[in-house]
Parts: structure tokens; C-alpha cells; sequence
């Protein structure tokens, strides 16, 4: 964008995919008039240049989990990083990443400190874990000059939490951090038919697609348990669930379907599979927005989700998807079978949830939504944009 130019930009996330979905197009907006470093936990440093992006990579191990010998290590890197390059700027996306990225650049002193908070880990959890997780998002606040939220319903969980100030938070555009990309993610006829041949599914068949992380707080043994309850029922009903297996999660719902259940793996093509699905479903039991919602609500494909802060801003419920109680089998499975057995519903929320995405979570929108922040911060901090 126009204006913003000759800065040293840094992110830093703890794995590379955080930078892969959400920060590419951010990155190629700054590139040439800006300079441009992302920090994370890669084994490949060039891993950006398939992507056409010549930007420095410093490789830095951030453990996900509580490990403070290794965390004290992390942090000591990053301080040396900090210091030693001229960084205007510092912006950290996920909890461990956040927490000691701003604490190291706020000890370098680094002029301008972003933390986006996508999802809180202490949210489903309780007494002394729950209050250090909390403590520590405190922090990162704490040491941060800007916070934002990837959707508003988050940002007011953490008003209403105490971890930060209202007039402190800030959500850009409608929420999520990237938008979505409505090019790539648009109904791909050619890709229904090759997965729903190779998968060995009928056209006429309902599909459910489950896509993104496999782990518990995902709410995989929920819809599990629903989707074998409609199996009984249903014989022409299919259950895709894509993404990278963290917790053998795989085996475990494969120990409760016995059929019509696909898992794929991960993939760097979920387009595909959102083309070949008719329904996505995210039963989670905490989010900050959930893009992989409105990523499929691009293709035409309305969503189910829980009824938790962060997905209620991705699904206008009854009207671009339906949203359940968090945990309640019974509940999720009444939703699936409602969408089975209304396919002219399935098709309105379909359309009203495309047409939402092109009006409100346009790719380009959050990238203009990105710049114009960044700009407005230079200037309050007297460093020009």
C-alpha cells in the first residue's frame, strides 16, 4: 500500500503453517518497499521461496507446551535477534510465540509490539492450569503496545475475562486474520467428481467435511458419535476429515465409525475437499474465529458449528450454517440430520454464506484492513509511515 515503506518488519509464530495460512499475502503487500524477517520453528529456512517470497527466515524452536528450560533458551534468542537487528516492528501470532516474542522485544526495546490472539488455550480449562495459561496471556498483553483479536466475540471473551482493556483491543476488518482468498476457494466441479471417485462416494451422497488440526478440543469424538448415530439411519451419508493427526486422533474415530468415514492427512489443497463436501462441520470446543468456516462458505458450502465465541461470528446461525451446544452428541447429530435431509437448505445457506464471505471476509479487505493499521501506528509512534 501507498505510504508504507522502508520499515523492518518481523513476525513470528511457532511453526511455519501459521505463516502459510495466514500471513503470505500480508508479506507480499510489504515486500519491495519494506523489509521483511519472519521467526519460526522451521527446519527449512527457504521454505517461503515456494511461495515466491525471497524474505529472511531465522529458524527459532518455540514450544508449543509449557517447557521452561527450553522457553528461557527461546527467549534468549530472540532477545539477541531483537537487539541486534534493526526491527521497527515485532507482530507474534499464537499463545507461546506471543508470549515470548513480546517479552524479548519489549526488553530490546522494540518501538512496535503486535500480538494477535487467535483462540485462548486456558478457555476450556480449569483451576490452577487455567489461571497460569490466563496469567500469562496478562503478560503478553502486558508487554504488547497493540493487541488485536481475529474476531469480536473473542475480543469481548477477554474483556470480559480481565486480560485486557476494551478501548486496548482491536479487531481488524470483520474478523479472522487473513480473509479468504474467493478465487481459490470457489466451487472446483472437477475436484468433486475426481475425490468423490476416488473416495468411492455417489454424487447423490451427503458429504461432511471435518478440516483443520486433529486434536481433542477439536471435538473429533463428538462428531464421531454423531456420525455413526446417522449412519444407522443413512446409507448414503459420508464423513472427510482432513488435517494433520497431533493426537492419533485418526485411529480413534476409526475405533468408532467402522464405515464411510475418510481420513485424508493433511493437505495443501483443502479447496478440493470443500468442493467434494456438501456440509463442513467444526465442533470445537474453543476457536478465535474459524476461518476453515468461511473458507467454505467461498465454495458454497454452509457450515455446523458449536456455539462458542469465535465460531458465532463465522456462522449467522439459520442462516449461513447452524450452531449447536459445545459437546452435546445429541444436538450436533439433530443439526446433520437436518441438513441430510434438506438439501434445499443446505443449498440457501450455501449461497447466503458465499455471498457473505464476498461481502464482509474478502482477502483483499483484510489486507487493506492490515496496511492501514500498520500506517496508523507508525504515525502515532512518530515513526512515519
Amino acid at each position: 500500500m501507498e505510504g508504507l515503506e522502508g520499515k523492518h518488519i518481523c513476525f513470528v509464530t511457532a511453526i511455519p503453517m501459521t505463516v502459510e495460512v495466514f500471513l503470505l499475502d500480508v508479506i507480499k503487500d510489504l515486500l519491495g518497499r519494506n523489509d521483511v524477517t519472519v521467526i519460526t520453528g522451521t527446519d527449512d529456512p527457504s521454505f517461503l521461496k515456494r511461495y515466491g517470497l525471497d524474505v529472511r527466515v531465522l529458524p527459532v524452536k518455540i514450544e508449543r507446551k509449557i517447557a521452561p528450560i527450553k522457553d528461557i533458551t527461546t527467549l534468549w534468542q530472540l532477545f539477541r535477534y531483537f537487539r541486534s537487528l534493526p526491527f521497527d516492528l515485532v507482530h507474534s501470532l499464537t499463545p507461546k510465540a506471543g508470549l515470548l516474542s513480546m517479552m524479548a522485544a519489549m526488553c530490546a526495546r522494540i518501538p512496535i509490539r503486535i500480538h494477535t490472539f487467535t483462540g485462548q488455550v486456558w478457555a476450556t480449562k480449569n483451576g490452577a492450569k487455567r489461571y497460569l495459561l490466563k496469567s500469562m496471556d496478562r503478560l503478553i498483553v502486558s508487554c504488547a503496545t497493540h493487541i488485536l483479536a481475529d474476531s469480536p466475540s473473542q475480543a469481548a471473551f477477554l474483556v470480559s475475562e480481565g486480560v485486557v482493556k476494551g478501548e486496548s483491543i482491536l479487531v481488524l476488518g470483520n474478523g479472522s486474520i487473513s480473509g479468504v482468498d474467493t478465487e481459490r476457494f470457489s466451487m472446483d466441479l472437477k475436484a468433486r467428481y475426481d475425490i468423490r471417485e476416488r473416495l468411492g462416494i455417489n454424487e447423490e451422497d451427503t458429504v461432511f467435511l471435518f478440516l483443520g488440526r486433529l486434536n481433542h478440543e477439536k471435538g473429533l469424538i463428538d462428531l464421531a458419535n454423531a456420525f455413526v448415530r446417522l449412519t444407522e439411519r443413512y446409507k448414503e451419508i459420508h464423513l472427510i476429515v482432513a488435517g494433520p493427526d497431533e493426537e492419533d486422533m485418526g485411529k480413534r474415530m476409526s475405533s468408532i465409525c467402522k464405515e464411510r468415514l475418510h481420513i485424508i492427512g493433511a493437505t495443501y489443497e483443502p479447496e478440493r475437499f470443500m468442493s467434494a463436501s456438501d456440509v463442513f462441520v467444526l465442533p470445537s470446543y474453543r476457536e478465535g474465529f474459524g476461518l476453515s468456516i468461511i473458507e467454505a462458505a467461498s465454495v458454497g458450502i454452509p457450515a455446523i458449528g458449536s456455539r462458542i465465541y469465535g465460531i458465532t461470528d463465522a456462522i449467522v446461525d439459520g442462516e449461513t450454517g447452524l450452531l449447536f451446544e459445545p459437546g452435546n452428541v445429541s444436538d450436533l447429530a439433530s443439526q446433520m440430520e437436518l441438513m441430510i435431509n434438506r438439501p434445499d437448505l443446505r443449498e440457501k445457506m450455501g449461497l447466503a454464506a458465499k455471498e457473505r464471505v464476498k461481502r464482509e471476509f474478502s482477502r483483499k479487505m483484510m489486507i487493506d484492513a492490515y496496511m492501514t493499521f500498520y500506517m496508523d501506528i507508525f504515525r502515532q509512534s512518530n515513526l512515519h509511515a
